[in-house]
């Protein structure tokens, strides 16, 4: 009997060691699952890091860019412009020059009006146009009141009667509002 239980004992002694070794091998096991999970996410977390640090660096380089661009159209724009008025101005000043010297005034009044007609087609070329006021209803995103005077008829009312500056639109933008007298 004594043999039987050290036998037994025995037994039961290889079979914790047995659990114990199983138990030591899902240990690290888990631990180790657990340890490449962490490394797994760290490894997605730098890459979406790196990836977030590269799409922000984009697009502050595009947002740079498209601000010179921005920067360098309007100039070039206002240099096209001012290339005009200088053919303008040219003109102007071959009238000065000829005004003193001219006998024919009626020449003179002739120079002028090509002038003044080259310069309207100039800003029409360029998006300028006259707002038309006389005869129109007064309308406040158009025009700027100076005065107002009684009405003749009843259809005269509220409509405007006389420009005293003309107003102008810069492609369907009011640039400077007609001063006009609107009657009522």
């Amino acid at each position: 009997m004594k043999e039987e239980n050290k036998q037994h004992d025995s037994d039961v002694d290889e079979n914790l060691e047995q659990e114990a070794v199983t138990n030591e091998q899902d240990l690290p096991q888990d631990e180790q699952t657990e340890s490449d999970n962490v490394t797994d996410w760290e490894n997605k977390y730098k890459e979406l890091h790196d990836s977030y640090l590269r799409l922000n660096a984009e697009f502050d380089n595009y947002r740079k860019r498209t601000l010179k661009e921005k920067t360098e159209l309007l100039k070039s724009g206002s240099e096209r412009v001012l290339v005009d008025v200088i053919t303008v101005v040219d003109d102007f000043e071959r009238a000065l020059e000829n005004v003193s010297q001219a006998e024919d005034v009626q020449a003179v009044k002739e120079g002028v009006d090509l002038i003044y007609n080259k310069f309207r087609n100039f800003l029409k070329k360029h998006g300028v146009k006259e707002i038309d006021a006389i005869g129109q209803a007064f309308d406040t995103d158009k025009h700027e009141a100076l005065t107002t005077i009684p009405a003749q008829s009843e259809d005269d009312k509220d409509k405007i009667v006389d420009c005293v500056q003309k107003g102008y639109t810069l492609d369907d933008k009011v640039i400077r509002y007609p001063k006009v007298i609107v009657a009522k």
